[in-house]
């Protein structure tokens, strides 16, 4: 931040008293404090004009840090409130104690913007009705220097700069909770790690993906042409941990390295305490208006547009107002669960891509991503052959269970647990059922006593109707290990821990992961499903 040492001399006076009224004003029952500061300063400074502005729309003290301004908080006597705030490293693996700040609640500052001196009162407060922190900027300025208007020139010009600065986004992303919005570093930081390349799903699917969002942006022009607007929505869809998050991620990625950037809006939740949903669903349109071209996320849309707001959610989305240049990428694990009018209607969401259980293609592919962030590692023998064989043993595992599976191998063999796992599973495997003379936990194995109590239990018509409303379940794959691979420890271990995770997924049918009953035939998918979208 730019520091100005400022003229403490200079007979302003009066922000003592100011103080004292915010003070005071604070400690009794209130109404309108913006209103209440207000009167204090004009009653305290009669020869200054007042100048009011919302921190949020423009950030005085955030431009200042940018180097834009100088300030200096008068901090002489105790006509001032501040808290003292800590910041943390990053994490806590960084090396240091972290950094202290300052929080000003209320204060008075000296201010130079372009060789012109000036005054400024900031001042914070909790807005009861809202629910919520209100802040706002006082600038003060000679009345002499006011036009018929009512406004100085080089206030606005100060305003103007520092309010567009605000606009825009500073490695930043915007982040929508509990009704307000706020620029968030952290996801920014995240989403730099989140490329295409470590993005593992049905190429086609993906290249379709990708080339519709950057399609849409650099096509302005043409939907101008033929007269139509240009918005877009998209739908992905699909199991839990088959790649919608990181392909989200991989988007605002991809998006804030355009040039121009695009920016990305992500939307956690419409819920606040007060004044309610509809006030959060306009404030995130109203947003993405004024920073289109962007692209607007609603992460699990079906959990964020409940019955009573659908209808002024679609206002939002194709009323009168103007959606120009907003892509809306909408994300949901349960496409049944959406109303029609959002996930069937053409010009709300116009394409939905469908994100399933991978294939052994993608599995193929996601064990070769392993393969190559483990090259270097000499500690490590992957040999090529272990991919097909881990693709065909992990039939129905979703991305985010095969994360599990090397990760949790890779722990296994950096702490030396291989012994004790092999342990684990010859004790589980060792269980006997009484009067069965089938073993029960492991590959390929089958209890036949539960399966007898099973057949006895369903001989009444309310067990059997129990029964037949339950999905078919898969049985993990019987994989043959070569002989060249058996003594290799990646491969044993890799061997049981996806043993050890099947026991835990849930491996019914399951129309939206893609799955379908061991009677079907795969020749029977559709078109779309086959090309992974609809």
């Amino acid at each position: 931040m730019g520091h100005y040492n400022g003229n403490s001399k200079r007979p302003l006076g009066g922000f003592d008293e100011v103080y004292n009224d915010f003070k005071k004003h604070c400690s009794a029952d209130r109404v309108n404090t913006d209103l209440a500061v207000t009167i204090s300063i004009r009653e305290k400074h009669p020869d200054a004009h007042v100048t009011t502005i919302s921190a949020p729309d423009c950030d005085l003290l955030g431009f200042a840090e940018a180097g834009s301004l100088e300030t200096r908080l008068r901090t002489e006597g105790d006509n001032f409130l501040a808290q003292r705030t800590y910041t943390p490293p990053a994490t806590r693996l960084e090396q240091g104690q972290g950094s202290l700040g300052e929080r000003v609640g209320f204060g008075f500052y000296d201010g130079r913007y372009d060789g012109q001196e000036f005054n400024f009162y900031e001042a914070r407060w909790r807005d009861e009705f809202f629910g919520r922190g209100t802040k706002n900027y006082y600038i003060l300025s000679p009345k002499a220097e006011i036009d018929a208007a009512g406004h100085s020139a080089w206030v606005d010009s100060l305003l103007l700069a520092a309010s567009k600065w605000t606009s825009e986004l500073h490695d930043e992303i915007y982040v929508f909770d509990s009704g307000e919005w706020d620029k968030n570093k952290h996801l920014w930081k995240a989403v730099q790690n989140s490329k295409w390349d470590d993005v593992i799903m049905d190429p086609a699917t993906k290249d379709t993906l990708v080339s519709d969002v950057q399609n849409f942006f650099d096509s302005r022009s043409i939907y101008e042409e033929y007269a139509v607007p240009w918005k877009r929505g998209i739908i992905l869809h699909g199991t839990p941990g088959c790649g919608k998050t990181i392909s989200i991620k991989a988007l605002m990625n991809a998006l804030d390295k355009r040039s121009p950037p695009v920016a990305s809006l992500y939307v956690k939740t419409f819920t606040t305490n007060c004044p309610g949903e509809e006030y959060s669903i306009r404030e995130i349109f109203e947003r993405a208006r004024v920073l289109a071209p962007c692209m607007l996320v609603f992460e699990d849309l079906d959990s964020l547009v409940k019955d009573k707001i659908r209808s002024y959610f679609l206002n939002e989305v194709d009323g009168l107002e103007d959606n120009n240049g907003i892509l809306m990428v909408g994300s949901t694990n349960h496409l049944d669960r959406l109303d029609p009018g959002i996930s069937k209607r053409p010009s709300r969401f116009d394409r939905k891509y469908h994100f399933k259980i991978p294939g052994y293609d993608e599995r193929i592919l996601y064990c070769e991503y392993w393969k190559k962030k483990l090259e270097k590692n000499s500690k490590i023998d992957f040999d090529p052959a272990i991919c097909d064989v881990v693709a065909k043993l992990t039939e129905g595992f979703s991305f985010a269970y095969m994360k599990e599976l090397f990760v949790q191998t890779l722990l296994t063999i950096v702490g030396g647990r291989e012994q004790e796992l092999d342990a684990m599973q010859t004790a589980e495997e060792a269980k006997v059922v009484p009067g069965s003379a089938t073993l029960v936990v492991g590959k390929g194995k089958v209890d036949t006593t539960a399966a007898k109590e099973e057949s006895e239990q369903a001989s009444t018509p309310e067990k059997a109707e129990e029964k037949k409303e339950k999905k078919p379940e898969f049985a993990m794959p019987q994989v043959e290990i070569p002989d060249n691979l058996k003594s290799n420890s990646l491969m044993r271990v890799l061997d049981k821990q996806a043993t050890a995770l099947w026991k835990d997924m849930d491996n019914s049918t399951d129309p939206e992961a893609g799955r379908k009953p061991a009677a079907k035939d795969e020749d029977e998918d559709s078109d779309d499903d086959k090309k992974g979208c609809c």
